[in-house]
């Protein structure tokens, strides 16, 4: 069994060059680690940067689709291609390719299910998508839902700085409580947890 408990903080819709760096720089400032679940459009020369110092600080890239679809409206092909463009995006910047997948509004079906060989991540959120929650609010939201084990669903859209100042309460808070912040796939991997097709995954545990 783990001797701490277990949080992996994750981060969908960047990378920037703005956002994501603040969410960068508490990771690097407390020492933990991230899962950041990008949009294939938003990598371009200059948010590759986001991506690079992140997986230099020891987080992961994963895939959250190219356009950010309703993909339960599309067909296998386009699904497909937009995994395969994002997939190859975030190989082509950090040499490696996702292996999580969010879908887009928590939307899924069979078809995706049948067409995306990755495993589907979904997390306890704070509605931080939406600017009328407050830093405070989304701390106390994300608070609330955690537990070992627990993934973490935020976003680091450009411009989202009331989700960094949550970040700045969520953090230290957690840490205090003794939880230990793990990449996606170290959660699975420190609970000796192997991914199941079909599933989609809030909190991993043994």
């Amino acid at each position: 069994m783990n001797s701490k408990k277990l949080v992996s903080l994750t981060f969908d819709d960047g990378p920037n060059t703005t956002t994501t760096m603040q969410v960068l720089d508490l990771i690097e400032q407390y020492g933990i680690t991230a899962s950041f679940f990008v949009i294939g459009n938003n990598i371009n020369a200059e948010s590759e940067a986001s991506m690079k110092r992140a997986v230099k600080l020891g987080c992961e890239i994963e895939n959250h689709s190219r356009t950010h679809p309703a993909m339960p409206e599309m067909t296998a092909e386009e699904i497909a291609a937009e995994i395969k463009f994002t997939s190859d995006k975030v190989e082509a910047a950090v040499g490696r390719k996702p292996r999580f997948f969010r879908p887009p509004y928590i939307a899924y079906n069979d078809v995706m299910f049948d067409t995306i060989d990755l495993t589907f991540i979904c997390g306890v959120g704070a509605e931080d998508y939406n600017d009328e929650i407050t830093p405070e609010m989304r701390y106390e939201k994300i608070m609330s839902q955690v537990s070992d084990g627990t993934i973490i669903l935020l976003h680091d859209a450009e411009g989202n700085f009331r989700t960094v100042e949550a970040l700045k309460m969520i953090i230290p808070k957690l840490l205090d409580e003794g939880y230990e912040f793990v990449t996606v796939s170290k959660l699975f991997e420190r609970n000796r947890l192997t991914p199941e097709h079909r599933t989609i995954y809030t909190n991993v545990h043994q």
